[in-house]
């Protein structure tokens, strides 16, 4: 089974990814980890050389390719769901779980990790607060496609496999 965990950056979706994968004995692909190591360089390089439409499609071409992994947890970027097909690709192509967190958790979040992240490295405290309030909201009809929709507050990985079990438990009595 290939396990998708999408939801907004800085949402948890690589530290469950890999709690889960653990749990399961799965494999565990982070896209963005996957996309710097296929390109030898960083996601933040790749949006300053190259922009966010050339990074869009080979996240796209990423996802087809990590798609091909059996028994594998895929934490997808946080735009990945909203480009091309690339939802309905991931929900054709095993479970997905939206994490969803509010836009004063992600705040608190992505505030301590701004110099990593591409397309909020350079803002200011209020202009972060105004993306994440804006782009939750743009995001959110393609988040919500999700086959499971859970609140990443005090979320436990135990959820997740719990989750995952249910649907196991499905396709072994089809």
């Amino acid at each position: 089974m290939k396990i998708f965990l999408v939801g907004f950056m800085g949402s948890g979706k690589s530290t469950f990814g890999k709690k889960l994968a653990n749990k399961l004995e799965y494999k565990f692909i982070d896209l963005d980890d996957y996309i710097e190591e296929k390109y030898n360089t960083s996601i933040r390089e790749i949006f300053e050389t190259k922009g966010e439409n050339y990074f869009r499609k080979i996240e796209h071409e990423s996802l087809l390719e990590a798609i091909d992994n059996e028994n594998t947890v895929i934490s997808a970027g946080g735009g990945t769901p909203c480009f091309f097909d690339n939802m309905k690709i991931m929900n054709n192509s095993g479970l997905t779980i939206y994490i969803r967190q509010g836009a004063n958790c992600l705040y608190h979040r992505l505030n301590r990790s701004k110099k990593f992240r591409p397309l909020i490295k350079n803002m200011s405290h209020f202009q972060l607060i105004e993306y994440l309030e804006k782009n939750l909201e743009k995001r959110k009809p393609f988040y919500e496609q999700a086959k499971y929709n859970i609140l990443g507050k005090n979320l436990r990985t135990q959820q997740l496999v719990s989750i995952v079990n249910k649907e196991l438990k499905k396709i072994k009595t089809k």
